[in-house]
């Protein structure tokens, strides 16, 4: 029995492949739905376990939101959470390990929202977050910073 295959079996596969790849990629970068309570979001770190990891994140969509925010962690007990939306021309920043990169043209933030790297002059737009004695991650929606 032969084993072997033509050019266009093994492009084929090979295209499968790649896209099977890059769909559990793209799987990291889809917002969760998350309710609001009185303008605040609750996000219980056992049921979120990737805010409890070093340099941890989370993208949520908040019901009734058109953007979605970024959940980050910064310390053990310090999380702050970030409009992704880049302050120089509106483009969507990506999460990169320390920092936050805007694609377009190349404004860098650090976790914390502050610019590091221009053409951006200001900070992303931060939303009050707090760790409960609990593991509760409060955001209040209504307030930005």
């Amino acid at each position: 029995m032969s084993t072997t295959i033509d050019r266009r079996q093994f492009v084929g596969s090979c295209a499968r492949t790649v896209a099977c790849a890059a769909l559990a990629g793209c799987a990291s970068i889809v917002a969760r739905r998350v309710p609001l309570t009185d303008g605040r979001i609750h996000l219980p770190l056992l049921q979120h376990p990737e805010l409890s990891q070093p340099e941890g994140s989370l993208k949520i969509l908040p019901e009734g939101y058109d953007e979605p925010l970024y959940v980050l962690r910064l310390s053990e007990a310090e999380y702050t959470t970030l409009s992704p939306i880049c302050t120089h021309r509106g483009c969507t920043v990506e999460i990169e390990g320390a920092r936050l990169v805007c694609p377009c043209h190349g404004s860098t933030y650090d976790r914390s929202g502050r610019v590091l790297h221009g053409p951006a002059q200001r900070s992303l737009t931060r939303y009050p977050t707090v760790l409960s004695e609990k593991g509760v991650v409060i955001i209040d929606a209504r307030s930005r910073e």
